[in-house]
């Protein structure tokens, strides 16, 4: 069966860690994947011919054309099915005459026909096997990680307009060479504010570390696996602006993140128990008194040590930290999204619509927007790029990706019709002068001119000029009256009716009868 192809976030991380020297079996065991996907993306590169630092500064979709120009790669689904029992076949393998061709002939009397080679079953197992190993005593590098996690339990302030109390969650983060701690207090565990308290703490620190370790948060990973965590693309995106990488805790093992542990509970004593008998009217207020007992904390001399954790942050661990990006992170959203028939793409959260090139009107296209940019894609390349919109039901609409006849009609103005008007003759460029000077909406105008124009193709030019002039002098600018005026043939008693004088007679009353 057809897998689909690794995500081209995770692609880059591969990508960057290879460029930065680490090995294939690294690269493999630290993203999850094979060290055959490994060496099939790095060949790719290569047989790109594209440099590595250029490969990583496209958009995804540019990303998968340049090197998925292929066929898609393919899922063996058999690792699915035998990842389930490793853990009773490695229990069973403990048992008195239990060895691996007993397991295996069982594996292969259930799994028939679809199952592994004897030698591919014990290679699995003996992977899962190692991976169990006991814990051990980590040796940190400086400048090498940021664990991150939230606290467990809430703090809250007042709300000044309605007098209740909101609770918020407390992200934490530390450096494991130092054991520098950064805390802040944020409205949720959404993706949003997670993305923001990660990037304040990178600001803080005045760096980035060599590589992300999120606890299995919701925000963070999307599906939380011993062996295969799925990270949560935003998180893949935001690591690939600040040149990093992501290495998830592992799913139900505290002692793979046991400082970040650590420094909650350090955070409940010397902040949570010093806010206890406070009270903050704004989240900004909060996390000012939040910031000022983090930096005590870090400022503390630590027992055992003859230094805090801000002293041996700043002497060893700073300055190996890479430098921060010029730009701040952007969250990118993603959308499939199929083209209207007005060539246009509606952008439910904005409630907006954007245009693309008329030609692929309904086509399925990929949308890419972040704050400010929305981008639009089309078998991997892009097609449209508008600034955010933010009027609800407007429209962004460039001209160029119009049909001509569209582009004529956007075109339209007063100037337009009155032009075509002159050209014609005096008499209708002054009726539509007349036209354009009345309050209407110019839309309601421009189809009248509309209309004016195609009754001066379909008439002899005397009879509609004489047609304009008596619509003139009644002081009437509409299409139909001057319709009616050549469907009832009014223009022919038109010099009759206007020299005929009035009668001279003593029967008509003058000024003197109404006083």
């Amino acid at each position: 069966m057809a897998g689909k192809p690794t995500r081209m976030s995770l692609v880059k991380q591969l990508l960057r860690m290879h460029h930065n020297g680490i090995g294939i079996k690294t690269i493999a065991r630290t993203l999850c994947v094979s060290k055959n996907t490994v060496k099939s993306y790095i060949l790719k590169v290569k047989d790109s011919g594209i440099p590595i630092e250029n490969l990583l500064k496209l958009e995804d979709p540019l990303l998968e054309k340049a090197l998925l120009a292929g066929n898609p790669a393919y899922k063996d689904e058999r690792y699915e099915v035998l990842k389930d029992k490793l853990g009773y076949y490695a229990k069973e393998l403990t048992k008195v005459g239990v060895n691996r061709v007993v397991l295996w002939d069982e594996y292969k009397a259930e799994f028939t026909p679809n199952y592994y080679s004897y030698s591919q079953f014990c290679d699995h197992l003996r992977q899962y096997r190692r991976s169990s190993k006991p814990s051990m005593v980590l040796d940190h590098h400086p400048g090498d990680k940021l664990y991150i996690d939230y606290a467990g339990k809430k703090l809250s302030y007042i709300d000044i307009d309605t007098g209740g109390i909101i609770d918020v969650q407390v992200f934490v983060a530390c450096l494991p060479y130092s054991d520098y701690c950064f805390a802040m207090a944020v409205p949720s565990q959404k993706t949003d504010d997670f993305i923001m308290a990660l990037q304040c703490c990178l600001k803080d620190i005045g760096g980035v570390p060599q590589t992300l370790v999120p606890d299995n948060l919701k925000a963070a990973i999307v599906k939380a696996s011993k062996y295969e965590p799925t990270v949560n693309k935003v998180l893949e995106d935001f690591a690939n602006h600040y040149n990093t990488t992501v290495t998830p805790a592992r799913s139900r093992k505290p002692q793979d993140k046991a400082l970040v542990e650590n420094q909650v509970k350090l955070i409940y004593s010397r902040v949570y128990a010093k806010l206890r008998n406070q009270q903050f009217l704004s989240l900004s207020s909060l996390n000012t008194a939040i910031k000022t007992l983090v930096k005590a904390h870090n400022q503390t001399r630590m027992q055992r040590k003859d230094y805090s954790r801000e002293e041996k942050f700043i002497a060893d661990e700073q300055h190996t930290l890479a430098a921060l990006p010029t730009t701040d992170f952007e969250v990118k959203y993603y959308k499939s999204l199929k083209v209207a028939h007005n060539n246009h793409i509606y952008l439910a959260s904005d409630k907006h619509y954007y245009s693309v090139p008329y030609i692929h009107i309904g086509k399925q296209v990929r949308v890419i927007y972040t704050r400010s940019l929305v981008r639009v894609y089309y078998n991997n390349e892009q097609i449209a790029v508008h600034p955010r919109g933010l009027k609800k039901s407007g429209y962004t609409t460039t001209s160029a990706h119009l049909c001509s006849e569209h582009q004529y009609y956007k075109k339209r103005s007063p100037t337009y019709y009155l032009q075509k008007g002159y050209r014609h003759s005096e008499e209708l460029y002054l009726f539509l002068n007349g036209l354009f000077k009345q309050d209407k909406y110019p839309e309601q105008l421009y189809r009248i001119c509309e209309g004016v124009l195609n009754l001066s193709k379909k008439t002899d030019q005397t009879e509609f000029i004489r047609a304009v002039k008596i619509a003139q002098d009644n002081n009437n600018y509409s299409y139909g009256f001057l319709k009616r005026i050549l469907e009832n043939k009014m223009t022919e008693n038109t010099e009759v009716t206007s020299s005929k004088p009035l009668s001279d007679h003593k029967n008509i009353r003058g000024k003197e009868s109404y006083k």
